[in-house]
């Protein structure tokens, strides 16, 4: 173990038990606390407070596997850029520190369960931040207001941004607006987002919830496949309907209904209705 970067992650406000353990796991995950205890180091007595420390710091991740429980660092660079809102010493050395211990991530298709709003937006700003093509999102006023300085540093290195967000201040005129917007403000109980960066990380969940929102986190190329769909797909009905004359636009509303009717909602006379539909 390197204890110039032991030091300096204390610099940053890390114990040296937690500096140890990120450290460590960065060189082999994903791992049990026992076998992070016995290769770190650190006591089995403090272990499972070191990591639930960095639960909570968002450095490391805990997930079930075989009835176990694993433990994953944070991708170094995406840790690097929280910090670097923070602090802006040491991080040269961290990162290339960082990057010999974690050349390439060994699992993409991994789910992670970022809880908590400030959390989930906290996280997305540091995904923007590094965001270098499109961002796609379907997305409430309340989280795109969140985010708009991010957004607004993105638009300058020129990327794009598409999606539609449900609220009435048209912030970007590249979102487009549900075309039930009033209909689903009076309906919805819960705010639900899906944030995509450069087709290669995706945000989806309840955020509504304050501290027990919940949102999962993925690299995984089918998770991001069909959360572009569903963004693509309401982009498709809500601007087709606003191309419709009112008269058209009256029967396609009656036509989606029946729709959603049938398919939330049927009994077997309904779902032959459904079937008569297509």
């Amino acid at each position: 173990m390197d204890e110039r970067m032991m030091e300096e992650m204390k610099t940053l406000g890390f114990s040296a038990y937690e500096s140890r353990a990120y450290l460590t796991l960065l060189e082999e995950f994903p791992v049990n606390g026992y076998a992070l205890s016995k290769s770190s180091g650190i006591p089995r007595s403090r272990i499972y407070e070191v990591l639930k420390n960095l639960i909570a710091k968002q450095m490391v991740f805990e997930e079930e596997i075989s009835k176990a429980r694993v433990y994953t660092p944070m991708e170094p660079e995406i840790f690097i850029k929280k910090l670097r809102a923070r602090y802006e010493k040491i991080f040269d050395d961290l990162t290339q520190h960082a990057g010999t211990l974690y050349r390439e991530p060994k699992q993409d298709d991994k789910l992670v369960v970022i809880q908590g709003r400030e959390n989930i937006i906290s996280f997305l700003k540091v995904l923007i931040k590094g965001a270098r093509e499109r961002v796609a999102v379907s997305i409430w006023d309340e989280e795109l207001n969140a985010l708009t300085c991010e957004l607004d540093e993105a638009f300058d290195r020129g990327v794009k941004l598409r999606g539609i967000y449900f609220g009435t201040a048209r912030v970007y005129k590249d979102l487009v607006p549900h075309r039930r917007i009033k209909r689903y403000m009076a309906e919805k109980k819960e705010r639900y987002l899906s944030v995509i960066i450069d087709h290669a990380h995706v945000v989806s969940g309840i955020v509504s919830r304050g501290e027990a929102s919940k949102v999962t986190w993925s690299r995984d190329e089918g998770f991001i496949e069909v959360s572009e769909d569903y963004i693509a797909h309401d982009l498709v009905v809500n601007l087709y309907s606003a191309s419709l004359d009112k008269d058209a636009y009256k029967k396609f509303e009656e036509f989606a209904d029946r729709v959603h009717d049938s398919f939330f909602h049927y009994s077997e006379t309904d779902f032959k209705r459904f079937r008569e539909l297509i």
